[in-house]
């Protein structure tokens, strides 16, 4: 969870940074997209895959995997500090993305093999607490940070202990008795045989397989949709704050960044335990709470976005940040739960593969091309009608996961 948080932390702090950034090296709201989404997710999501492979073959250390990757998107944040223009901006984000396609599946991997499946929703849930923390810190100390120091030294503040942590990571994540290596010998082989290194042929073949999993699919788009709006929200709102309501990035950090970020701590702490408590009874009531939420969330962002005191719309902000989160355990824990032990990383791989390219990938970007094209009537006002049309596509993932319910059901936890 603590790498988690670096993982975030350095990749969300460009949201609270690019006002200034926008500013000192003149870029327009879809150049802002692009280098807060595309630029990172690209790669981000093509490496995940061979990444995943990697992971799962039973002679690989998941552990130095991670920590290799640590090192890597931390020196690539710190050289982000040191870009002289927009090009050399977006290959430093390129370059963080590559580095953190090893972590994530990795780790969903990593903590399948550890815990039973019946507690893996709150397992799952507190690795994913790793997402709200960085981001709060990300907000937080990047908005200090650029109203102290600027938004060059922001970057070099927070990535260079990461590279400390990776030496920590190597030493302390251990990655001893994986069940592949001590499964029967035709189990062993099989299992061998499928996590070998990854060729297009096998990533096609994977991907097809998991494509038969009827609740796998509705998963899959659920989750892609979701951080489609939370990666576009989370870089327009904190730039609607200072555009709109004229707040300057350290009051954004500290008001906004601050109440979101321990609401949707709790959130995703709360949608762990829900899907823990009736989702043990029922297991169609794995992703019951994130369907609820989501339809929750729409009239009350909508409300906060309407508000012409700032005040108010961080407080109206707190509860469509819990019930967003919801889904964040729910969700990796039942990927998990519907494939057999020799696919769990690369089933975390596709289902990230969505969430990034479609969600952080394509989210901030489209949102600031819609930004760009609704300023020549409504001015610096257009992030706030951007935002209105995105509180309100959070009905697609609701409908999701309702539909996902008896899916899951049916094919949960059989393996």
């Amino acid at each position: 969870m603590i790498v988690y948080i670096f993982n975030f932390l350095d990749r969300q702090i460009v949201n609270i940074l690019a006002e200034p950034i926008a500013r000192d090296l003149k870029l327009s709201d879809t150049q802002l997209g692009l280098m807060t989404g595309l630029a990172f997710a690209l790669l981000y999501t093509i490496l995940g895959l061979p990444l995943a492979r990697y992971a799962d073959k039973p002679a690989s250390n998941r552990g130095k995997l991670i920590a290799v990757a640590l090192a890597t998107w931390s020196v690539m944040t710190a050289l982000c500090g040191m870009a002289q223009n927009f090009v050399q901006l977006l290959l430093a984000r390129i370059g963080v993305g590559v580095g953190e396609a090893g972590c994530t599946p990795a780790a969903h991997s990593l903590i399948a093999d550890k815990v039973s499946p019946e507690k893996r929703p709150g397992a799952m849930a507190f690795y994913a607490m790793g997402i709200p923390i960085g981001t709060l810190l990300g907000s937080l100390i990047g908005g200090q940070l650029a109203d102290t120091v600027g938004w060059r030294n922001a970057f070099l503040v927070v990535g260079l202990p990461g590279i400390l942590l990776a030496f920590v990571a190597w030493i302390l994540i251990r990655d001893e008795d994986r069940p592949e290596r001590i499964v029967a010998p035709e189990q062993h082989a099989q299992s061998v045989r499928s996590a070998m290194w990854a060729s297009i042929r096998q990533i096609w073949i994977s991907i097809r397989e998991l494509m038969k999993l009827k609740a796998y699919v509705l998963l899959l788009f659920a989750a892609s949709f979701c951080p489609f709006l939370a990666y576009g929200k989370a870089t327009w709102v904190t730039i609607f704050f200072q555009r709109t309501h004229q707040l300057s990035p350290g009051e954004v950090g500290l008001w906004h960044g601050t109440a979101s970020g321990i609401a949707a701590v709790f959130g995703t702490w709360l949608g762990g335990w829900l899907a823990n408590r009736f989702g043990s009874v029922d297991r169609r009531h794995v992703v019951t709470a994130p369907a609820i939420g989501m339809v929750l969330a729409v009239p009350l962002a909508i409300l906060a976005f309407v508000q012409s005191d700032w005040r108010i719309a961080v407080a109206l902000l707190l509860l469509p940040s819990i019930f967003n989160a919801f889904y964040y355990g729910p969700v990796y824990s039942s990927v998990q739960g519907l494939v057999p032990l020799h696919q769990r990383a690369m089933a975390s791989a596709l289902l990230l593969f969505g969430q990034n390219l479609i969600g952080l990938g394509l989210g901030p970007l489209f949102f600031g091309i819609l930004s760009d094209w609704l300023k020549p009537e409504y001015g610096s006002e257009s992030v706030r009608y951007v935002l209105y049309g995105a509180a309100l596509l959070g009905l697609i993932p609701a409908v999701l996961f309702w539909i996902a319910r008896p899916h899951l059901h049916a094919e949960l936890d059989k393996h």
